[in-house]
């Protein structure tokens, strides 16, 4: 049987290609430390499960309204107006399977065969899959490492062409955790609205940021921002709720009917249960994540002092995600390997540790670390990236 074009220019996903050479591994009973999970290591909070249980024993476990529940996106309107200052009608919401199948409902709605995406890189390998899935054109500009792996007003300047419809921004980042200042983002805003934009702001890591500096949402810049921009979040980073499976976006109604629609005919709605685990994630205490924040925190420090201490890798302190995006040139140019990929894969096979390479985020100069994992895999990760290192 045939496969549609469509599905055969997807590109394979590096992510998983690690992943299943360190399942094997596992499976042979080595001992392998993964560092390439994009979810944190800790289980719902309680009150949240405990919220799913009482749904199920109230019987809410039946169809909902294919764009989520009422009461579920009044809390997503009330998080907004309290964390972004941000103002939306239910129209102006819809709940789908997940934050990535916000993104994939968005692109399918709004791209044409031909219609131009612009992605900063490093990116999300999901990103330039789904825009091609929906029959778009990725257009990549370059976040440099000396710029934070930010990109300039006049990089996305200089990539708007005829054809482009939309300007993509995932601040905090995956896989970098670099984060954009209110400044940076008024100006990438203005270039947007000059060349009349649509602006796709994924901001799922908001809520996990470290430092003194603070989250802002592009669309609360300015009304002419907020009515170009559609904004995509969800609870799974910071709720730990990655299998629950509820993510969100708000924007233009008109936009927002189109998701909710394409969703009717293809997944309906998402899980009622997770979506009443949602509800009580949004409004109930907030306490565990102040406890998981504090834990990524010190990961974090860690993670990246001993990296800095390590020949051959250089590495920025990243501001938010659970995230090392790590330059490893010089040591795969001192170990005589052909890139970091090949870096990598050496890392498994000889020391047991799984990390992500930067090819699958647009550099072939960098590995991602995930850092949420415990403490003490961390300590052995890092003594065994030091000792092949080392030892190269």
């Amino acid at each position: 049987m045939k496969l549609s074009q469509r599905v055969q220019q997807l590109t394979p996903s590096k992510t998983i290609e690690i992943t299943s050479m360190a399942n094997e591994l596992k499976k042979q009973g080595h001992d392998v430390i993964v560092l390439g999970a994009g979810e944190p290591d800790f289980n719902t909070p309680e009150h949240i499960l405990d919220a799913a249980a009482e749904a199920m024993n109230q019987g809410l476990t039946k169809y909902t309204p294919a764009g989520g529940v009422v009461e579920l996106k009044d809390a997503i309107r009330a998080k907004f107006q309290r964390d972004n200052r941000l103002d939306y009608k239910r129209e102006e919401i819809v709940v789908t399977v997940g934050a990535k199948h916000a993104l994939y409902n968005l692109f399918q709605v709004i791209l044409d065969p031909g219609d131009e995406v612009i992605i900063p890189s490093p990116y999300w390998v999901s990103y330039i899959e789904q825009v091609k899935l929906a029959g778009g054109t990725p257009v990549i500009i370059e976040g440099k490492e000396e710029t934070g792996f930010k990109v300039t007003p006049e990089q996305l300047k200089a990539a708007v062409t005829e054809n482009t419809v939309a300007f993509l921004i995932n601040s905090p980042s995956n896989p970098t955790g670099a984060m954009y200042t209110r400044q940076e983002l008024q100006a990438l805003g203005d270039i947007c609205v000059e060349h009349d934009l649509t602006v796709i702001s994924d901001e799922i890591y908001e809520h996990l940021i470290y430092g003194d500096e603070k989250h802002v949402s592009i669309a609360s810049l300015s009304p002419e921002l907020k009515a170009r921009t559609v904004v995509i979040n969800g609870v799974s980073k910071t709720y730990s709720m990655t299998g629950w499976r509820i993510g969100y976006a708000a924007g233009d109604a008109r936009i927002i009917k189109a998701m909710s629609g394409l969703s009717s005919h293809s997944t309906s709605n998402p899980t009622s249960v997770a979506q009443y685990a949602a509800l009580e994630a949004l409004t109930g205490t907030q306490e565990p994540v102040e406890r998981m924040l504090s834990a990524f925190k010190e990961r974090r420090d860690y993670v990246v002092d001993r990296l800095q201490r390590i020949p051959g890798i250089r590495c920025d302190v990243p501001q938010g995600a659970f995230y090392v995006f790590a330059n490893v040139e010089e040591a795969v140019q001192s170990g005589g390997y052909e890139d970091a990929d090949a870096w990598g894969k050496a890392l498994l096979e000889q020391e047991k540790v799984a990390l992500v390479p930067g090819a699958a985020f647009g550099s072939s100069a960098h590995v991602r670390l995930s850092y949420a994992t415990s403490m003490d895999q961390l300590q052995q990760a890092m003594d065994r990236i030091e000792k092949f290192v080392t030892r190269s």
